[in-house]
């Protein structure tokens, strides 16, 4: 007679070379792997054909469970139901919910995101629009429901949230289109549903060559530590974006090259910032002094990088209001508007070097060497323009200046 398995005969049994198992009763056994697996499957016989039906790994299913798995099945097979191809068919409907589709977007596009804006998206959804959205079938995702969640959204007076949340649905949507499971984005039919956002100039930048001119005489006055004093310098002459700037490390910067290579923080995608003499002579300034720590503006923390209020406090300290007049991040506006309109660059080899994607006739959205040659010209040009802005400035300061 076969005796049937116990719990503390499952925790001792020790693996073997090859795959055994453990028989239960019912047509329930236990495969031991010989990597140590403890795996729960069950055999039975359905129209003639002998099948196996997985329930699991031991302990996380345990003997009991087993055993209620087994008894549920048979019970499927007395009415003439097929176990495994009932599970089969509940796995399909649940890898085919808004949720499960989304997760699976996410899985594959959100390690493109920078992390902390992955984090707000997948905290979206979690809070937001699984609530209502997550269990429907992908298909039945219509514009009705869509609506009825982004209400939700905008009752709690989040407008700006319930317009990022619409955009998110219709991502997840399109690829739902695009793998088969859906036929069209709902999204489509909610334009102008949700009440438009007041657009807000988020980034103020002096654009005006003569307040430009004065406003870097007023940067060379600074008083403070001399590695901010190099990041006001520097950051108009790369304008990268202030993340990226204050976490610039010496690894990435080549010298012999004149190049700066490094990840994005929004787009997590490589970059090349062509250095031109003048920022190469300030960093040379710097390199003696924080080499050691190996960021190239280090914080008081040696180990971790400047703060990242630094510039703004630097700028509010020679000044400058950094809500309505100049921002760290307004380097990128000065210099976009200023070396088109006033140097005549082309605006696909500025978006380019502001590591923007730019959608050209073979669907490259970024290519961090797409048109270097010009890349370097405008760097080594920009900087001699601002150069030259300082000189004739020299006398005419700027009326924020502290």
């Amino acid at each position: 007679m076969r005796m049937l398995l116990t719990d503390s005969r499952i925790r001792t049994v020790r693996p073997s070379a090859t795959a055994t198992k453990l028989f239960d009763g019912g047509g329930l056994f236990l495969l031991l792997t010989p990597t140590g697996g403890k795996l729960w499957r069950l055999k039975y016989r359905f129209q003639g054909k002998e099948k196996l039906l997985s329930f699991g790994a031991y302990p996380h299913i345990s003997l009991k469970d087993a055993r209620t798995h087994r008894d549920e099945a048979r019970a499927l097979l007395a009415h003439g139901i097929d176990p495994g191809a009932k599970k089969k068919a509940e796995q399909h409907a649940t890898a085919h919910t808004f949720e499960a589709v989304t997760r699976e977007w996410f899985a594959r596009h959100g390690a493109t995101l920078a992390l902390g804006h992955a984090d707000k998206i997948i905290r979206r959804f979690e809070r937001d629009i699984f609530p209502w959205l997550g269990s429907l079938p992908v298909e039945d995702v219509t514009p009705r429901r869509v609506l009825e969640a982004l209400r939700y959204i905008e009752e709690r007076g989040v407008l700006e949230t319930a317009h990022r949340a619409k955009q998110n649905i219709g991502q997840v949507m399109r690829y739902a289109v695009a793998t088969g499971r859906a036929d069209r984005d709902p999204t489509q039919d909610l334009r102008g549903a949700l009440p438009a956002l007041k657009k807000e100039h988020h980034f103020p930048a002096f654009t005006n060559p003569a307040t430009v001119a004065a406003f870097l005489r007023a940067l060379d006055a600074f008083k403070g530590s001399f590695q901010v004093a190099c990041a006001l310098k520097i950051a108009p002459l790369v304008f990268v974006r202030p993340g990226e700037l204050r976490t610039a490390q010496w690894q990435d910067i080549d010298f012999p090259r004149a190049e700066w290579r490094f990840t994005t923080s929004k787009t997590r995608t490589e970059h090349l910032v062509p250095l031109a003499r003048q920022t190469i002579a300030l960093l040379q300034s710097l390199f003696p002094l924080t080499a050691s720590t190996g960021w190239v503006f280090p914080g008081r923390d040696l180990t971790k990088p400047m703060s990242n209020v630094a510039i703004n406090a630097a700028l509010q300290r020679l000044g400058f209001d950094t809500k309505t007049e100049m921002t760290a991040h307004g380097f990128r506006a000065m210099a976009r508007t200023l070396l088109h309109e006033q140097l005549g660059f082309a605006p696909e080899v500025i978006e380019h070097q502001l590591a923007h994607r730019v959608p050209d006739r073979l669907g490259t959205a970024y290519n961090r060497t797409r048109f270097i040659e010009q890349r370097r010209v405008m760097m080594q040009t920009w900087a001699d323009y601002l150069e030259r802005l300082k000189m004739e400035a020299e006398g005419t300061p700027l009326h924020r200046v502290a």
